[in-house]
């Protein structure tokens, strides 16, 4: 199973890059989203393509991520906190 921070390539297309979201939906056609690890061809940032998961295989598993001294950051940057009290 791919998991988010793999990097992978699609077998059919041989794009290559890291594996960013996954789509579950409702009748088993689970897709990823991979982003280039390059940027375009005017020098800007390329967007993510998706894909059907049985069709990219891993090249590297966890190649973002605190695992493998990627980029994620190791402390905690946020999210959500203790729910406010209600006032009545």
């Amino acid at each position: 199973m791919i998991e988010l921070g793999d990097r992978v390539q699609d077998t059919v297309t041989k794009f290559k890059g890291i594996a960013m979201a996954r789509a579950v939906w409702l009748y088993g056609c689970d897709r990823i989203a991979v982003h280039p690890q390059e940027l375009d061809k005017e020098g800007g940032i390329a967007e993510a393509l998706w894909f059907d998961e049985p069709q990219l295989k891993i090249i590297k598993k966890n190649a973002v991520g605190s695992k493998s001294g990627g980029t994620k950051p190791e402390k905690k940057t946020g999210g959500p906190g203790p729910t406010p009290s209600k006032r009545f």
